[in-house]
């Protein structure tokens, strides 16, 4: 992640350095201490000691290293602490004679680290855990999301997500999880779940669920930054390169996705100049090497042609070049291939684009109207196809929906606004 200062506002310097570090923190304490629910504590306590501090003494040239250093003195003052209750409990004649518990050397273990991210990603998708577990707790240590804005991505309560975080915490020291990376056959087995909630960590980043921000570029570079990794570890296998290609080549459109006043604009709107060239090349090069494996044979899967589909709108100079036919049908076989009401609606948008706005309704109409829970994508994607159709009176009603069920304020009022102007006719 990127350094996070470059502001004289205390509590804005503090909210962007822990979006920027709280993930390599908690890594790095985790790492020291062999405890992920107390490195996350610890590095809690740094948080509260800049807020503390930093609105008296300024805001610090290095944010990430201040955070860093106060950590690490905690995690040093938790263990000797620890310490020194255990030596007086043996002095009362409460533990085994004779065996005196150590100072770890936590100073000179945070220098010696790889990559405690990835690290952190691999742990929280430990096979103890349930795969809504691994990706809730994923998502808060490493994407540093809230319990709230986690819930909001599983269509889940709060105090379920709440409790399915702390749950897997416990669980984690109960299996005495290892915090080195799996190798051989064990990190095979766990990188379906690894890539899974590296995506969902991208998606938070590429179109953030709730708060003011339409986007979150840390989070969806710190996921693309680990999509590189898992290739490095997995070179051979299409599925790492698509995931790869499709955060690459998504993640290029970041900057062109809000304009100058932090506003969304949707993909047909945006300034294709603005998208990241050379995000673009390295997302296309990712495709080429995983399509070389596939002609050999070897099996392709949902983030493969996830990235085929992108690599189509990455292609087209102009929004009206794009091959919507072409995308369409790569979303037919991504339905046959991992069905879902998400893989519909977006569907439903290819054909309304490839064969006219009731095509694309029909496809619509066929997704069962709860299956998103309080997402506001359904009559979002219908708005869309009303509008296209000039049923403009249908489309703000639809519209209007969409934004009341809208958590995230730039797509609340991105969608009154399509509301407004249809209204206009």
């Amino acid at each position: 992640m990127a350094e996070a200062t470059g502001t004289d506002d205390p509590t804005r310097a503090i909210v962007a350095a822990w979006r920027a570090e709280s993930a390599r923190l908690v890594g790095a304490l985790t790492r020291m201490t062999r405890d992920v629910a107390l490195a996350e504590d610890l590095a809690q306590d740094a948080l509260v000691a800049a807020l503390e501090q930093w609105p008296a003494t300024g805001v610090p040239d290095n944010a990430a290293a201040w955070l860093m250093t106060t950590a690490k003195r905690r995690a040093v003052d938790h263990v000797r602490r620890a310490d020194t209750l255990r030596r007086k409990v043996t002095e009362l004649g409460h533990a085994t004679a004779g065996r005196e518990a150590v100072v770890p050397d936590l100073e000179s273990q945070v220098d010696h680290i790889e990559d405690d991210v990835l690290r952190l990603v691999f742990l929280s998708c430990h096979p103890s855990l349930t795969t809504e577990s691994r990706a809730a707790l994923t998502l808060r240590l490493v994407g540093g999301l809230s319990t709230a804005e986690i819930a909001r991505a599983f269509l889940a309560s709060e105090a379920t997500v709440g409790q399915r975080i702390s749950r897997a915490k416990r669980t984690l020291v109960d299996a005495r999880a290892d915090f080195e990376l799996p190798t051989g056959a064990e990190r095979t087995a766990r990188l379906d779940d690894v890539m899974a909630v590296v995506y969902l960590i991208f998606n938070e980043g590429y179109s953030a669920t709730a708060g003011a921000d339409w986007t979150r570029p840390d989070l969806a570079h710190e996921a693309t930054r680990l999509a590189r990794m898992l290739v490095t570890l997995a070179p051979d296998e299409p599925e790492v390169l698509g995931l790869q290609a499709l955060l690459e080549l998504q993640g290029s459109r970041l900057a062109a996705r809000v304009d100058e006043q932090g506003r969304p604009v949707l993909l047909e709107d945006q300034d294709r100049s603005r998208w990241d060239a050379v995000q673009v090349r390295r997302g296309l090069g990712a495709l080429s090497r995983a399509e070389r494996l596939a002609a050999r044979g070897v099996p392709v899967g949902t983030y493969f042609l996830q990235a085929s589909i992108a690599a189509e709108h990455a292609r087209a100079a102009r929004p009206e070049d794009t091959r919507w036919r072409r995308i369409a049908a790569l979303y037919d076989v991504l339905a046959g291939a991992a069905p879902g009401p998400v893989v519909e609606v977006n569907r439903a948008v290819a054909h309304g684009r490839a064969f006219g706005p009731a095509a694309g309704l029909a496809v619509l109409d066929a997704v069962d109207p709860g299956a998103l829970g309080d997402s506001p994508m359904v009559p979002s994607v219908r708005g869309d196809l009303l509008e296209r159709a000039g049923l403009h009176v249908e489309a703000a009603a639809a519209f209007t929906e969409a934004a009341s069920h809208a958590s995230n304020e730039g797509e609340r009022a991105l969608l009154l606004r399509r509301a407004e102007e249809n209204r206009r006719g």
